[in-house]
């Protein structure tokens, strides 16, 4: 029985989703917690965006021992230097370097004939395989690409050596019968093709990243791409939670595995969710959380009388589990401390204290601190410490349904000088955002705003996501706290921060990626 190898690309592809913007923290959260999930190769970003995606990359690479992390290249030698200086310290350090081959992308994008594209892409091949031990080659936008020439290339850039060959639908356009029979044409029409191993990348614009994916596996893919939560350009991409519980629970159909440890696919979700801003719809499958709820009488009773006569999906097979512990303001750091490493969250002695803190405070007021309050309120601090440049000290807001709203915001800038200003408008948002607006003394314009609640009751943190443009950037912030005008505030002043954080870095301007 084969066992399926899983290229997680939530840090690459994903991370292009439109309004997704992880610094450099989360991104090493993200890659730690895909470890543990035991994904075989972390396409970490791409290395010759920027200086801040090439410092993400090497840490990356040097922090995970577990599994192979890779980087994204194009076929340029620049690019292919860049990934080798950020992946040289990896475990199994790999490329993945791509080119396109589809004539619409020939003609209009690259602007080169055929011959022009196999040179570039068997001599970038060579070049990156004197370097990398793996060298995976893509041929972007394959499934739109003529199968002779695809046959062509890919056996030129095998004998370059290439030991890895994906074969995207780019754009989601391709069906399962027709993705299957690409693989199987290569195979019969490649030379070389028993050498190396196939991979699939789909994407899910007409919604069948998936069963492409499935079908890849069926004709002779030993590697499919996805991302957790199926995010990514456009669509998204194959949800990798989805395929491996498929591949598990139909084990007797396609006969073939992964590696993923399942128990820990709610808590890698949960964390990807968090991170991004992306929420997982309700009804997504595996795990939405109505993936596991039954409304219909009839279907009620069918699963109190047996769980198979509608669940075909054990919830703690994927990691969905009640608390072992509860914890509350009587919790002592020792049970605290205990708990964070059974959520799998990472955090050094000296940070402890800080957090038990923060987590005594929140359980003054509130009867019980959920695994997703622990994990809430520990991400929120762990990960913004370092880029706190203005800091919330305290809002009061005004609010009457016969009077304007008034907000009252005192902050604390980068220098410790506390900065106080007032501010109104036709709602408690407005007023607050109008009044902070004022704090850090630049246009800021409010792009997105979503709020959503950690856990259920009246006492549940409040957690907002806003995307915004400040100093001529667009970026997101997250906020936690019990009151939503506190969150509201949080998640603004966490994305101004990030645009400070991000210019005292200095970031090179970005390219366009795959």
């Amino acid at each position: 029985m084969p066992t399926i190898k899983i290229f997680d690309t939530t840090l690459r592809d994903g991370e292009q989703s439109a309004g997704v913007n992880l610094n450099f923290s989360e991104k090493l959260e993200i890659a730690r917690q895909l470890e543990r999930l035991n994904v075989d190769i972390i396409e970490a970003g791409f290395p010759a965006a920027s200086k801040g995606d090439f410092a993400s990359v090497q840490k990356i690479a040097q922090s995970i021992r577990n599994c192979s992390v890779t980087g994204l290249a194009r076929a340029v030698i620049s690019d292919i230097d860049a990934a080798w200086e950020s992946l040289k310290d990896g475990a199994e350090p790999r490329i993945h370097t791509f080119l396109a081959t589809s004539p619409i992308h020939r003609q209009y994008k690259l602007k080169k004939t055929k011959e022009e594209v196999v040179e570039t892409a068997v001599e970038t091949v060579k070049y990156a395989a004197a370097k990398f031990p793996i060298v995976q080659w893509s041929a972007e936008d394959a499934t739109r690409t003529e199968l002779p020439f695809l046959a062509e290339i890919i056996e030129k850039v095998i004998k370059a050596g290439a030991r890895i060959i994906n074969i995207p639908d780019t754009v989601g356009y391709t069906t399962p019968k027709e993705y299957g029979e690409i693989f199987q044409y290569l195979k019969n029409h490649v030379p070389s093709i028993d050498k190396v191993s196939l991979s699939a990348h789909c994407h899910d614009d007409l919604g069948m990243a998936i069963a492409n994916s499935l079908s890849a596996i069926e004709n002779g893919a030993t590697q499919i791409e996805g991302t957790i939560n199926g995010i990514g350009e456009r669509a998204g991409n194959a949800a990798l939670e989805e395929l491996a519980v498929a591949l598990y629970i139909r084990n007797d159909h396609y006969q073939a595995s992964t590696r993923l440890n399942l128990e820990e696919i709610s808590r890698t979700s949960s964390l990807v969710s968090k991170l991004t801003g992306m929420v997982v719809p309700a009804n997504k499958a595996i795990v939405g959380r109505n993936a596991f709820a039954h409304e219909s009488g009839i279907h009620q009773d069918g699963v109190l009388k047996e769980k198979t006569t509608y669940e075909i999906i054990s919830p703690d097979l994927v990691g969905f589990q009640s608390n072992s512990m509860v914890l509350g303001k009587h919790s002592g750091r020792h049970a605290f401390k205990n708990r964070l490493m059974e959520l799998g969250l990472e955090v050094s002695d000296e940070d402890v204290k800080p957090l038990f803190t923060v987590f005594k405070d929140l359980a003054d007021r509130k009867k019980e601190m959920t695994d997703d309050d622990l994990a809430a309120i520990v991400l929120e601090e762990k990960l913004s410490k370092e880029q706190r440049f203005y800091e919330l000290i305290g809002i009061q807001i005004q609010y009457g349904t016969n009077s304007v709203p008034t907000a009252t915001v005192t902050l604390s800038g980068s220098n410790n000088e506390v900065i106080q200003e007032a501010g109104t408008g036709a709602g408690s948002i407005e007023a607050l955002y109008n009044t902070l607006e004022k704090c850090v003394n630049e246009t800021v314009n409010l792009l997105d705003y979503r709020i959503q609640s950690v856990g259920a009751g009246r006492d549940a943190l409040a957690q907002v996501f806003v995307k915004l443009k400040y100093d001529g950037v667009e970026t997101s912030g997250r906020g936690l706290a019990q009151d939503v005008l506190e969150a509201s505030s949080r998640a603004y002043l966490n994305a101004v921060n990030r645009v400070i954080y991000m210019n005292k870095k200095t970031a090179a301007p970005a390219v366009e990626a795959r």
